[in-house]
């Protein structure tokens, strides 16, 4: 019996593989069978994450790259198309909040930093969008058929206090997985289609120290999470595999421009 959930014979780029989430994604690939080529700033970490998936028996690459970076990408999509022959899928996992993008209670909310959070924007919105023009155009061209997922946030729908770049640039995420999800499909029919993956709170490099104390426990914004979330708990990497292998197999070969939440209810509970 044919498993449509395995990603095997098939080749996908994450963008972003080199942090804590995209470690969880890189592996969950690897584990449905897919080989990945693991994009990223940090040298270091994608080929040290390459060669312990290779040295098991796995397929993997590094690619190093900024998000943002045209030519970085181009010549990482030269890589894996020469090391594999085509791409089937992406995973736009680069994203996430600066120090300066972040409005603090006690800031004046008319004198926000706004180069910051234009920086934060765009890592975000861009940061997706231009990897999906050149992995995706290779989808098309060596592929024919393939699936995109972006990475979504609780942040896109609701309000989220201090971190307005990072809202605004999720929100911008969201209307573009729709939109190309469309475009996509009027070109390309059912053949390429694109979803996105909405984590709730899950700790990161990047927000560790605004949900966590160093000596343990959880600060007063760690709190008001946990409360606003059904569970009472973080997300732990690993619960967002399911979901990302399933956007990625060819058993979720009729879902396009959808968002799946794994937010462990966040996004459904009014608070009371």
């Amino acid at each position: 019996m044919e498993n449509s959930f395995s990603l095997a014979g098939k080749v996908i780029v994450v963008t972003g593989g080199t942090g804590i989430l995209g470690d969880a994604f890189v592996n969950a690939i690897v584990e449905a069978g897919g080989a990945v080529g693991i994009l990223g700033r940090k040298k270091d970490v994608a080929e040290e994450r390459a060669n312990i998936i290779n040295k098991n028996g796995g397929k993997a690459i590094a690619l190093v790259a900024d998000a943002l970076n045209e030519e970085e990408l181009i010549a990482a999509k030269n890589k894996i198309v020469d090391a594999f022959g085509k791409v089937d899928g992406l995973v736009n996992g680069a994203g996430g909040n600066m120090p300066e993008g972040v409005l603090a209670p006690e800031d004046d909310i008319f004198k926000m930093n706004i180069a910051g959070m234009k920086r934060v924007m765009d890592l975000n919105t861009w940061g997706t969008i231009i990897p999906t023009q050149i992995f995706g155009e290779a989808i098309a061209k060596t592929s024919g058929k393939g699936s995109i997922v972006n990475i979504s946030s609780m942040n896109s729908k609701r309000a989220i206090t201090k971190v307005l770049g990072y809202n605004i640039g999720k929100a911008a995420v969201d209307c573009y997985n729709q939109w190309f999800a469309v475009e996509l499909a009027n070109r390309y029919g059912d053949n390429i289609r694109m979803n996105a993956l909405a984590p709730g709170f899950f700790l990161t490099e990047q927000n560790r120290n605004l949900l966590t104390k160093p000596e343990g426990g959880y600060t007063q914004r760690g709190e008001l999470v946990i409360k606003q979330t059904p569970f009472k708990r973080f997300g732990h990497a690993d619960e967002l595999k399911g979901a990302l292998v399933w956007l990625l197999s060819d058993a979720s070969a009729f879902v396009t421009g959808s968002m799946i939440c794994v937010d462990g209810g966040f996004s459904i509970f009014g608070g009371v």
